[in-house]
């Protein structure tokens, strides 16, 4: 099985009590975790408050942070593509945006993906303001089951 299977079954099957909850799925196949923290699940897909992609195994490619950015804005199973806003080499951190944000009401959603080196992406969804001096704050978005492995499975597949 693929990680984005793994994850799909994993996340279909799990029952998490009411309120935010944690499910970490590891996939010795690929040489990745997945962590997901969601507000709910249930047969179709989950309420995700942040998703987060670990590297377990030895690091046995050549990617780069910036390669591994570049790479991830292919992902697939988010409303909106991604584009690299920043590679920070000096921080080991690279900061990939929705390109287009979706805009609702006056309020602007937009995805943010963080890669922190080669090894670990965290996925959350904000909801934001044109207007000055008005903060960002992160919001809890629902991914289909099959959404959701997808877009593991292409981040992992992006690094190598």
């Amino acid at each position: 099985m693929t990680l984005s299977e793994v994850v799909q079954a994993k996340v279909a099957e799990w029952q998490p009590a009411a309120g935010r909850q944690d499910l970490t799925v590891p996939d010795e196949g690929s040489g990745w975790a997945v962590r997901l923290t969601a507000d709910r699940n249930d047969a179709v897909g989950c309420l995700v408050w942040e998703a987060g992609l670990r590297r377990t195994a030895a690091d046995e490619g050549g990617a780069t942070l910036r390669s591994w950015a570049a790479a991830a804005e292919r992902a697939t199973g988010l409303l909106d593509p991604l584009a690299v806003v920043e590679v920070d080499e000096a921080r080991g951190e690279a900061l990939l945006r929705s390109k287009q944000p979706t805009e609702r009401g006056g309020q602007l959603y937009y995805y943010e993906v963080l890669l922190k080196g080669t090894a670990e992406a965290v996925l959350r969804r904000y909801q934001g303001s044109h207007e000055a001096g008005k903060r960002r704050e992160q919001v809890a978005f629902p991914l289909t089951h099959e959404a959701l492995g997808r877009v593991a499975g292409d981040l992992a597949a992006a690094r190598g």
